[in-house]
């Protein structure tokens, strides 16, 4: 529920407080007084609506799923919508998007201002259906949970067998694509770093000739060796560090020449070849490694190819297995809807009678299977689709579906916001809306408008939205402002003994 309102700054109101009970909340008061804004602004608070309030505040006692929002949930989570220069939007002080906070509030806020054919749809009217029948018989929560599961399997087996019946018609092609990738590898059949170890060799090849010149004249030093041998010795020193010195440089200069003279075999075009055949691949995938793991990816698929039809004929018999079950479960579920489907219809009807609306029909067909079974169930209003209903008629059958759904709700439903649900009606019309949105404020917390004395007399808190001279202020009632308030409604700004009398009976009728 909302617990606690704050508006500033918003057209006619410099400020506004509510503390809100549970139940059925009405807003009375003149017409311009600021209803529909202060409904606006509350709206705006949870960013279900954008206005130019400085500030519009709600604390609610909503439970927010902390790791899809990343926001920290509370006791009580405080929305904001602020606007200086443009709007922004906070749970808990935390800054978000209006479309981000929009999503967290729906879960638990919901404005039945427009045609909103959300409540019809199959998947909602189904909900409704069952729970009445699980009321009844607990059999239909266990058929719904084996349905459900059989048919993920199903719906699972079904999508892999197209995936194969799409592969098949390309399977020949697909086959021919893949051996001749492989065949393309493997006939230049490259070796793990190969490319680098023939760019060495291309490199020693062309400084082979060079550097065994430069050794050639080098070696002109080891004639002179014994020279300085002998000079070392007449000085007395000790010359063996100059013989580990030219043994070490007589290792190196040999080395080398007995590698470059390794390479005298090797075809320098060859080589070269070899290189653009390595490049040619690595252009193609990135690096030899690239090209091998395509290769054997490619080797996968042929294996896959190969296996298809095995796979194919283990798929369409547990297919075929799973059709067969899916079947019968989703008949059952049927059946037991179709034996509900009357009463259903009836306990519609008497809502729907009670609210001045024509009898509406329920017919359910069978359709394609879906995670809810097979069934779809439709609503008309009297042979009439509910596209072409009126807003008021659309409104109060929407209402008898509401009412219908919270005969079995077992948790709190969350916030309904309704304007001017009983406008345009009679008294008797306006206390049928009354008394069905008096069931409703058992599972819900109700905000709604109203300029008829039945709906009002019904509230279980009632606020007056009144302007002191041009500003919009706010007061929460005791009962014998409301008597004054109801009284007002029934005969005008000249408040009648007979008005003031009648008021006192809608209100303590109610009690």
């Amino acid at each position: 529920m909302i617990e606690r309102f704050y508006l500033k700054d918003y057209l006619s109101f410099n400020e506004a407080e509510l503390n809100l009970n549970n139940g059925l909340v009405v807003f009375t008061g003149p017409s311009g007084s600021g209803k529909s804004i202060l409904m606006e602004s509350i709206l705006t608070s949870v960013g279900g609506s954008s206005c130019d309030a400085t500030l519009c505040e709600s604390s609610v006692t909503w439970e927010i799923d902390e790791e899809e929002c990343r926001i920290e949930s509370d006791d009580i989570n405080v929305f904001k919508h602020i606007k200086k220069e443009k709007s922004r939007y906070f749970i808990n002080n935390q800054s978000l998007s209006r479309k981000a906070m929009s999503s967290v509030a729906a879960k638990y806020l919901r404005h039945l201002s427009l045609k909103d054919f959300s409540d019809f749809e199959n998947e909602n009217l189904l909900a409704i259906l069952d729970e009445r029948i699980e009321a009844k018989s607990k059999s239909i929560k266990a058929l719904k949970k084996k349905f459900h599961e059989v048919y993920t399997e199903y719906h699972w087996t079904e999508h892999e067998l197209k995936v194969i019946e799409e592969e098949e018609k390309k399977i020949v092609e697909l086959k021919e694509f893949a051996a001749f990738e492989i065949k393309k590898i493997e006939d230049i059949n490259p070796q793990p770093n190969e490319d680098e170890e023939l760019l060495e060799i291309k490199k020693e090849l062309s400084r082979k000739e060079k550097v065994l010149e430069s050794i050639g004249s080098a070696n002109e030093i080891f004639n002179y060796e014994h020279l300085v041998a002998s000079a070392l010795e007449q000085l007395d020193v000790d010359s063996s560090f100059f013989d580990d010195a030219m043994n070490e440089l007589r290792a190196v200069f040999d080395g080398a020449e007995e590698k470059f003279n390794a390479l005298e075999d090797v075809d320098v075009e060859s080589v070269l070849n070899r290189i653009e055949e390595l490049s040619g691949l690595k252009r193609r995938y990135g690096s030899i490694e690239e090209a091998l793991t395509y290769k054997e990816q490619k080797m996968q698929e042929l294996q896959k190819y190969e296996n298809i039809e095995i796979e194919k004929h283990d798929l369409e018999q547990k297919y075929e297995e799973l059709s067969r079950e899916v079947e019968q479960l989703a008949n059952e579920l049927s059946a037991l809807r179709e034996a509900e489907l009357m009463a259903f219809e009836k306990d519609l009807n008497i809502y729907l009678k009670n609210l001045y609306l024509r009898e509406a029909k329920l017919t359910m067909q069978r359709v394609a299977y879906s995670k809810i079974g097979q069934d779809m169930l439709r609503i008309e209003l009297n042979g009439t689709a509910l596209d072409k209903i009126s807003t008021g008629e659309f409104n109060r059958l929407r209402l008898a579906v509401l009412a219908l759904k919270s005969e079995h709700m077992n948790k709190n439903g969350g916030v309904l916001m309704l304007d001017e649900i009983d406008a345009n009606l009679s008294g008797e019309e306006s206390m049928s809306v009354a008394r069905v949105l008096k069931q409703l404020a058992e599972h819900f917390q109700i905000f709604v408008i109203s300029h008829q004395p039945q709906l009002t007399s019904m509230g279980d808190q009632h606020f007056l939205v009144y302007k002191d001279g041009t500003i919009s202020k706010t007061k929460e009632l005791d009962f014998d402002e409301r008597v004054d308030e109801i009284a007002r409604i029934i005969s005008g700004d000249k408040i009648s003994d007979e008005a003031k009398k009648f008021a006192r009976e809608l209100l303590e009728a109610k009690k």
